[in-house]
């Protein structure tokens, strides 16, 4: 135990209940980028390894003393392993923490797939669900699409029906930004849908695989800027925004509720359909196997996990930062972006973001709102 206390331990299990998914998004990092680890793993995270995470994640608590925890269900799409292991998986991390630790969980979903048994099961075991959508529907079946080609939104608008029928049960929506949509439209969309709140994604890309709009200037930021304006001074707050309300809370000495800025760490570990650890699931987007770490459930504790290197190096520090981004005005606010987005050529991650520019424009204008805003001097 003596040992035990000295490290930084996981408060955030990302459980992959199923390897695949009924959707092929062209922009997936899972399966339409350099790894392809997907293709060797159990489509479904089985009972005998459902018991060892559940044992594992109960003996992490109980070791720690953690008095809350946040489990995420995911994928592939989750929904493709059934109600019945969604409930196997969460009664039995329930079962194995210690009473007094509070298990906090969510399921991210693209949607498609909710019916009534599965809302029957969030509703009693108070999981709430995420929805993944890039805008409406001309928006997002231009890249959310079956793998023959067939649109997703009219399912997903199902889906949210749903949901919404059954009370408190949706968290929001997570709409990875594509610099093609018109930013206001796309909006306006997903206003419409009537979400609590909304998760802006800049694309899982690096100094190695670029993202799409990657020709100069800051594309990036001037769509998310145009958003910015119509939601910051809109006459009421018709959603949250995860990526702006973070920026402002650490331009005001706050913390950041996401991993794309701020410099606090998710504390958050990624456990595969067999079992296995990954660092972070961003990593596919790097090189293969990048995020592996060679341990499992099955024979390793999450404590000999949290002194993995690959875990390690994601430690949000000043002090890990690149001497270019220590020396910028908005490090403390930027954090040096996603801990992905600074992969480079040498394999290693002591570069900027690959959307530097783009996040030093986008702070720099959220800053000047806030002090308008609040009547400041700069």
């Amino acid at each position: 135990m003596t040992e035990l206390v000295r490290d930084v331990p996981f408060q955030q299990f990302i459980v992959k209940l199923h390897s695949r998914c009924n959707l092929s998004c062209d922009y997936c990092y899972v399966y339409h980028h350099v790894d392809q680890s997907w293709r060797d793993r159990p489509k479904v995270m089985s009972p005998r390894t459902i018991e060892a995470v559940a044992a594992r994640i109960g003996e992490h608590a109980e070791a720690y003393g953690l008095r809350e925890i946040f489990v995420v269900l995911h994928g592939g799409e989750p929904l493709l392993a059934g109600p019945a292991v969604i409930e196997d998986v969460i009664t039995g991390i329930r079962s194995r923490v210690p009473a007094a630790t509070r298990v906090d969980v969510t399921l991210q979903t693209n949607g498609t797939l909710i019916d009534e048994r599965f809302v029957e099961v969030f509703a009693r075991h108070d999981i709430g669900v995420g929805i993944s959508v890039d805008g409406g529907r001309e928006a997002n079946d231009r890249h959310r699409v079956f793998a023959d080609g067939r649109p997703s939104f009219a399912l997903v608008e199902q889906g949210l029906a749903r949901l919404r029928s059954a009370g408190d049960l949706w968290t929001g929506l997570l709409c990875a930004v594509d610099v093609t949509n018109d930013p206001l439209a796309t909006y306006e969309e997903l206003v419409a849908l009537r979400p609590p709140q909304i998760d802006l994604l800049l694309p899982l890309a690096n100094w190695v695989h670029p993202p799409a709009a990657a020709a100069g200037g800051t594309p990036y930021a001037d769509w998310l800027i145009t958003v910015f304006d119509r939601w910051f001074w809109a006459p009421h707050r018709e959603t949250g925004i995860r990526l702006f309300e973070s920026i402002i809370g650490l331009l005001l000495g706050g913390i950041s509720d996401t991993e794309a800025v701020g410099l606090n760490s998710a504390k958050a570990i990624t456990i595969e359909t067999d079992g296995q650890l990954e660092a972070s699931d961003a990593l596919k987007t790097t090189a293969p196997g990048r995020g592996a770490t060679g341990l499992s459930v099955h024979r390793d504790s999450l404590a000999v996990a949290t002194r993995h290197p690959r875990v390690l190096e994601m430690h949000r520090t000043f002090d890990r930062l690149p001497p270019l981004c220590q020396t910028c005005p908005v490090v403390k606010v930027c954090g040096g972006g996603h801990f992905s987005h600074r992969y480079g050529h040498d394999g290693g991650f002591a570069h900027p973001s690959v959307y530097c520019a783009d996040l030093r424009k986008l702070i720099g204008h959220v800053n000047r709102a806030v002090v308008d805003a609040l009547g400041l001097a700069a």
